[in-house]
């Protein structure tokens, strides 16, 4: 089955992300990283024969390392550069937009405010990433479902 690295620092937004995965029967293992420093020590065990994430989840304003460090860092690394990476984040600014683009993003979402659209918007994320989309293979073996 894919697990997921969701990175994001508030508490609140892990806990609807994790309430609205299990609420939509998404059975998928996810681990949480609260910080840019986190993410990457787990991240760079993965590459050491730990299972590496089907789909990463990641805010952009997080404490120690930002979002796009850890992005950047991500898609360059021959090892980790075919994990999808899903920005997940408030920010509306066309900069941050086109600059995680620019790094390598799979795909850009604004989190809704409203609790009933951002529930439905992590449905729907899980939905085509983890049930429609054909993962890449990652290390050498294609991601399972």
């Amino acid at each position: 089955m894919l697990s997921v690295l969701l990175i994001e620092d508030n508490q609140d937004d892990i806990d609807l992300t994790l309430h609205s995965f299990r609420r939509h029967n998404f059975a998928n293992e996810i681990k949480v990283a609260m910080d840019g420093e986190e993410a990457l020590r787990y991240l760079e065990r993965s590459k050491d024969g730990h299972v590496s994430p089907g789909l990463i989840l990641l805010d952009l304003k997080l404490p120690k390392i930002s979002g796009l460090e850890i992005l950047e860092n991500i898609k360059t690394d021959r090892d980790l550069s075919r994990i999808p990476v899903v920005v997940l984040t408030s920010s509306e600014e066309a900069k941050d937009v086109d600059e995680c683009y620019r790094l390598g993003a799979n795909s850009y979402i604004v989190k809704p405010v409203d609790f009933k659209r951002f529930m439905e918007t992590l449905r729907t994320l899980g939905f085509y990433w983890l049930l429609l989309n054909k993962p890449p293979s990652i290390g050498g073996e294609r991601a399972s479902r």
